[in-house]
Formats: C-alpha cells, sequence, structure tokens
C-alpha cells in the first residue's frame, strides 16, 4: 500500500484531472454512490471514481494501480454478488458514460459503457430497431453483453454476444485497446461471454434487427393449475416460431390492476408470452394457454423498451439467485418443480422462474465461451425480499431449487444469473477448455488479475 502522503497526493490529483467527480467516505453523495441492486451488499470503497469519459477511466485505472488499490467496476450494480463495489479498494464508476449512438443504416448501435437496458432500448425504439437486451430496463448492458446476454429476443435474433461488432476497452494498464474481429481477435472471442475479466468495457457496439411490431399476452393461473400450464407452454415453444419467448414464473400477487384481489399476497402461476410481431398473430399462439382455466389475461400490443420495464424489481431489496439449464422438460421435472412452488416464500418478491431457449440461441455461433447454449430451458430461482430475518430461508429456497432441478441438469450455467457459487461453477459458466484458453488471454491482458471482482478467471499463459 501507498504511503498516507502519497495517497493524499495523488487522490488530490485525481480530483484535479478527472472530468468527472472523485467521491470518499464522508462526502456527499457517497454513501449513494455506492448503493447496489441488491441491499444485501453493504462495502465501502476507499475511493469512487465517477467516470465521464474513457480518459478519465484510463487515470482512474491508472490512479489505482499506482495506490495499489484494488479496482471493482460499477454499470448497472445489478451483479447479485455485489460484484460492482469492493472494501478499501477503488471503484470505477462507469454510469455517467451512457450515451447511445444509433445507425440505422448501417444497423448498429454504440452503446457507452455505463448504459442500461433502458438508455439503449429507448435510444433504438424510434428506429424500429432492437437487439437482445436483459429483462430489466435497470440492468448495466456492459455486463450483460460481455457476461453472454439473455432475454426476450434472444430465440429471434441470438444472445447479446451473437450481435457483438466491437468493444472498446481500458486493459490493466491503462491502455486503450479495440476489440472486434479483425483486430485483436482472441481478446474479441474472450469477451463473449468471459465477463469483465479482461478490462473495462468503456463502450460497445451491437448489431440492431427490425422490430416492426411486439406483443404480450399475460395470465394468471391459481398454482394448482401449474404442471399443465408448464406443459401447454413447453409445447409452444418446442414447435412455435422463434418469434415467440416469454417465461413461466410462479411469484407472488401484487396490489396491481392487473391482479384479482383474491392472488393478492398469495402465490400465483404467471405467464408471459412475448412475440415479436402483431397482436393478431400472438393470439394465435397464445390461445391454447388462454383456453387453460385462468383467473386473468391481457394481450395487447406493447413498445418492447416498455416490455423490458414489466417485471423491474423495486431497488432496496435482497437479492439471492441461481440457475440450473436442462436440456428439456419432461413431465417429472415439470411435476419436481412446481412442487417446490409449494415451500416458495411468500409473500415476497421472490420468483420461480422457467425461461425457454432455443431457436437462434441453439443456432448461434458454438464457438464462443457459453455452454449453456444448446439446453432447452433454464430454471432461474430468483430470491428477491426486504427483511434480514428472512435472509436464511429465501437463500435455502433458491439452492433447494437448484437441488431439485440438478439430476436433469446440463452442468453448464449462465454467470450473470449467478452468484459467488465457487470456482467449479465459473467454469461450468464457460466449459473447461474454453476456460484454458480465456486463462491465456487473461495472463495477456491482465497478468496480475487487476480485473478480479467478476466471475474471475486466474491468468495462466499456458
Amino acid at each position: 500500500m501507498a504511503s498516507f502522503s502519497k495517497a493524499r497526493t495523488a487522490l488530490a490529483e485525481l480530483r484535479e484531472d478527472l472530468t468527472g467527480e472523485v467521491l470518499t467516505p464522508g462526502d456527499p453523495g457517497y454513501d449513494d454512490a455506492r448503493t447496489v441492486f441488491n441491499a444485501m451488499i453493504d462495502r465501502r470503497p476507499a475511493v469512487i471514481a465517477q467516470c465521464e469519459t474513457e480518459a478519465d477511466v484510463v487515470r482512474s485505472v491508472r490512479f489505482a494501480r499506482d495506490l495499489d488499490l484494488n479496482i471493482a467496476v460499477r454499470g448497472g450494480g445489478h451483479s447479485v454478488a455485489g460484484m460492482a463495489l469492493n472494501d478499501n479498494g477503488m471503484v470505477v464508476d462507469l454510469r455517467r458514460m451512457h450515451a447511445v449512438t444509433v445507425h440505422p443504416g448501417s444497423r448498429s448501435v454504440r452503446v457507452e459503457g455505463g448504459a442500461t437496458m433502458s438508455h439503449l432500448d429507448r435510444a433504438t425504439e424510434p428506429y424500429g430497431l432492437a437487439t437482445t437486451g436483459g429483462r430489466a430496463s435497470t440492468t448495466g448492458v456492459g455486463g450483460f453483453v460481455l457476461g453472454g446476454g439473455s432475454g426476450w429476443l434472444d430465440r429471434l435474433f441470438g444472445l447479446a454476444i451473437d450481435n457483438l461488432l466491437g468493444i472498446e476497452l481500458v486493459t490493466a494498464d491503462g491502455r486503450t485497446v479495440l476489440a472486434t474481429s479483425g483486430e485483436n481477435p482472441e481478446l474479441f472471442w474472450a469477451l463473449h461471454g468471459g465477463g469483465g475479466n479482461f478490462g473495462i468495457a468503456t463502450a460497445l457496439t451491437l448489431r440492431l434487427h427490425e422490430l416492426p411490431a411486439f406483443a404480450v399476452a399475460m395470465a394468471l393461473y391459481l398454482p394448482k393449475h401449474g404442471p399443465e400450464v408448464i406443459r401447454v407452454f413447453r409445447e409452444i415453444m418446442e414447435t412455435g416460431p422463434p418469434e415467440a419467448g416469454g417465461g413461466v414464473i410462479y411469484l407472488t400477487g401484487q396490489p396491481e390492476e392487473f391482479v384479482p384481489g383474491h392472488l393478492v399476497g398469495k402465490l400465483a402461476c404467471f405467464v408471459l408470452l412475448t412475440y415479436t410481431g402483431t397482436e393478431d398473430d400472438l393470439r394465435k399462439v397464445a390461445q391454447p394457454l388462454l383456453a387453460l382455466p385462468h383467473e386473468a389475461e391481457a394481450v395487447q400490443t406493447m413498445p418492447y423498451a416498455d416490455v423490458q420495464c414489466m417485471i423491474d424489481d423495486p431497488p432496496g431489496m435482497r437479492n439471492y439467485w441461481s440457475a440450473e439449464y436442462v436440456p428439456g422438460l419432461p413431465d417429472e421435472l415439470v411435476d419436481v418443480f412446481c412442487a417446490r412452488a409449494d415451500s416458495m416464500p411468500v409473500p415476497t418478491g421472490t420468483q420461480h422462474v422457467l425461461f425457454p431457449q432455443g431457436g437462434a440461441v441453439a443456432d448461434g455461433p458454438a464457438e464462443f465461451p457459453v455452454p449453456y447454449r444448446h439446453a432447452a430451458w433454464v430454471a432461474h430461482p430468483f430470491g428477491i425480499w426486504e427483511e434480514p430475518v428472512d435472509d436464511e430461508r429465501c437463500i435455502q429456497w433458491v439452492r433447494d431449487v437448484r437441488a431439485d432441478v440438478r439430476p436433469w441438469s446440463t452442468g453448464a450455467t449462465y454467470l450473470n444469473f449467478i452468484g459467488e457459487e465457487g470456482a467449479d461453477r465459473v467454469e461450468a459458466g464457460l466449459g473447461a477448455e474454453n476456460t484454458r484458453r480465456l486463462a491465456r488471454v487473461k495472463a495477456a491482458y491482465d497478468p496480475d488479475n487487476v480485473f478480479r471482482f467478476n466471475h474471475n478467471i486466474t491468468p495462466d499463459p499456458r
């Protein structure tokens, strides 16, 4: 560690040099700046650099390296493990860098590293264009894409990494590099699922697709109908067009207009069927679901950017999530999955989720380090609650879901869906052979493992 006098001088110079703000404990705004999505995370960085330019990021990395400070990188702050923060280190906060530049002629978009899904989706919407994004508007684009990127549009347009055209990166030694298929191609490959291990993404360029219309069908069912609902939904996903997506979610009924009073505060089975196309076409696809006994329904055309906000969770909640990927949904697994809903913590914000894959996800490039691509479904227990007294039961419930589903699991997982679950799970999210290759890329670009507040890859040049 640097001496106190050196650190004080360096901090004063950083404050002078940065276009953005520099916050330390006790400064106005410091506590707000260290608040992340998961309220279980309470860490106190020594310095938070609120960067506004790529030059600010370079300066901040060099400052941290000079003082031997650990570096965490913050975009949306949605990592369930709180990887956007550290204790007594440096946080490079990108949230002021959120410009989105749409190039409709080339159907591409340049997104700065601190932009959220809302920034991206609202910018592309006027052009009738979109790309695969996450399922919450406040998710950071950078971390989402670098981790692989699964969302409502992935069955039609592929994973987010399948639409990645280039990344502007600040490396561990404070250099700026561009990674594309033609420039630094090995680094570009590593950034297709390898996360933030190789540098700080200050901008990403993504492919856009035409999205002339988007529609959703929503229905609420009593929990006892869950097995039948999932079997019908399974049939739609397995035989229907890739334009159809969505998920089946057990949840607590909320006091909203769509939810009948007898389900408020009670366990319910919710289906969201998304469709890239018209409401009329969606109704044809959704008809078997709507023919089942249900308590509420809504079918309508909606702007895609609005759909992205539909299941946003409120800030200040405690979170613990995980995921298991399965090659199919045999009836026995459906029954086991639905039975676990009976012990789901209710009433909380916890969700018991099944998302489909297939389509363009399965057909995408096989060479990228995302071994979950060929699984047809993901079971995603999403624990979210308010009071610390519920920590143990909510976390245990998530683990119980994983244990239930594991006999059918492929063993692979999507790292953006899990917290800190150990090195074996990181390898499961990347693939064993890919992990060895990624370790060589890591050794080339971050041999000292400066960027280790992530699903970390240990540098190894062999």
